[in-house]
C-alpha cells in the first residue's frame, strides 16, 4: 500500500503535485490529519483523489459505492465531485476509523451525500443486490481487504449499470506482484485478480500506475 504514486523520484513526484494537485483545504486537512495515523499508508494519495473525481464528473456520476473508507479521503474526493442529488454508499467495517470520517465529511457539507453502511462489506453489497439494485449504480471504488477483491469485484460487477466504471485499488501492490519471489497470499490474490481481469470480456480495461496501481474496469 502507498500514500503516494510509486515508482516516481521525490522530486518528480514533488513537481506533479505542484503542477496538478487543486485539493481543496478539507481534503488537505484530512489528509494531514491522517498521515500521522498508524495506518497512514492505507490512505490513498491526493493525486489518485483527483483523479477520480475527475471520473465522477466525466462519467456524470450520480450513484456510487466504495468498499473501504478508512479516514473517509476518498469518499470526501468523491462525494464533492458529485452533483447536489448524488449518492455515495460507503462501506466500512470500523467505528473508530469512519469516526474520523465523518468529522470532515460534515464539515466539508457531505454528509447528506454519503450513506455510510458499517458491517461486513460482502453482507452490504448482497443486500444492495436482493433489494433490487443491481445495475443502478455508475461508479464503484474497491480499497479494501485483499482476500475479499475477487467477491467485491464480482458484485460490484452485479451492481454497476452497463457503461459504468469500476476502479481497483493497489493492483501493483507496492511492485511485489512484479517480483517471482514474492509468494504471500494477498500478493498470489493480487496476481490473480490482475489475471482475471485483464482476460475478462464482461469489461474494458486499463491498469493505470496511479497510487499504488489502479484498474479502470468498464462494464460493458
Amino acid at each position: 500500500m502507498s500514500n503516494r504514486s510509486i515508482g516516481l523520484a521525490p522530486e518528480l513526484y514533488d513537481y506533479l503535485l505542484s503542477a496538478s494537485l487543486r485539493e481543496s483545504p478539507v481534503l488537505a486537512e484530512l489528509r494531514q490529519y491522517t498521515a500521522s495515523h498508524t495506518m497512514s499508508q492505507m490512505q490513498i494519495s491526493p493525486e489518485q483523489g483527483q483523479f477520480m473525481a475527475l471520473l465522477v464528473k466525466l462519467a456524470n456520476v450520480h450513484r456510487a459505492l466504495e468498499v473501504g473508507v478508512f479516514t473517509g479521503y476518498s469518499a470526501l474526493a468523491v462525494a464533492l465531485a458529485l452533483p447536489p442529488t448524488g449518492q455515495l454508499v460507503a462501506c466500512d467495517v470500523s467505528e473508530d476509523y469512519t469516526a474520523i470520517a465523518r468529522q470532515f465529511w460534515q464539515k466539508a457539507g457531505v454528509t447528506d451525500k454519503i450513506d455510510l453502511r458499517l458491517g461486513p462489506a460482502l453482507d452490504t453489497l448482497q443486500q444492495l443486490i436482493d433489494t433490487g439494485e443491481a445495475n443502478t449504480f455508475d461508479f464503484a471504488f474497491i480499497d479494501a481487504d485483499k482476500s475479499n477483491y475477487d467477491l467485491y469485484y464480482e458484485q460490484a460487477l452485479v451492481l454497476v449499470r452497463s457503461g459504468g466504471l469500476i476502479v481497483i485499488d493497489n493492483v501493483l501492490w507496492s511492485g511485489r506482484v512484479a517480483a517471482a519471489t514474492v509468494t504471500d497470499n494477498r500478493t498470489r490474490r493480487m496476481r490473480a485478480l490482475n489475471q482475471k481481469l485483464h482476460g475478462d470480456d464482461r469489461i474494458d480495461l486499463s491498469l493505470l500506475p496511479v497510487g499504488d496501481g489502479l484498474t479502470l474496469a468498464l462494464k460493458r
